[in-house]
């Protein structure tokens, strides 16, 4: 009689290892002890409480999308802790970003010189006709970042290509876009 072992995602029968993907109540039953302690994990950068729920709440359906690969990582604890330290920066980012743009918006507006509004219209125009002779791909990944304010992995996910396929091509089309404007500028 062959003694059979199930530990986490694995059975282990006689020496042989047969990896299955999780179900649903074995991932139930490894989420609910995690979800707390990422809860806590997670308040710990974030100030407000809704946003460390919805954090949490993006860690365990990336854990879901992943079950059929949870098997390839030693502990399921630490993925999931540094997914959700990455989720949380990203977050931070983006209040930081939102909070820079409105003082920015706040200084820009109280300069009301007719002047300067047209210098400003003019660089935009610039900016965008610069964007029309990039490459397709690196106008498309640079409009849906800067016009559209979607995430890397938005992008990624719209474009077909991977994360840092999408931050290559967006960092060659700054470059780009900067080079030839102030080329433009200066010349």
């Amino acid at each position: 009689m062959r003694k059979i072992f199930f530990i986490g995602c694995y059975i282990f029968t006689a020496g042989l290892s047969l990896s299955l993907y999780m179900d649903r109540e074995q991932f139930t039953k490894m989420a609910i002890p995690l979800r707390k302690r990422l809860a806590l994990y997670s308040r710990s950068f974030l100030e407000i409480p809704e946003d460390a729920e919805d954090v949490v709440q993006e860690v365990l359906m990336k854990l879901w999308c992943m079950r059929k690969e949870l098997d390839h990582y030693d502990n399921i604890q630490a993925l999931a802790t540094q997914i959700t330290k990455h989720l949380c920066l990203n977050r931070i980012k983006i209040i930081q970003r939102k909070t820079e743009d409105i003082e920015h918006f706040t200084f820009v507006s109280a300069l009301p010189s007719p002047h300067i509004q047209l210098e400003q219209k003019d660089e935009v125009e610039h900016v965008m006709k610069i964007i029309d002779k990039l490459p397709e791909l690196q106008q498309s990944v640079l409009r849906m970042k800067h016009i559209d304010g979607l995430e890397i992995d938005e992008i990624a996910g719209m474009t077909g290509c991977n994360p840092e396929s999408v931050r290559m091509n967006l960092s060659r089309a700054r470059k780009k876009v900067k080079e030839l404007f102030f080329n433009n500028q200066n010349g």
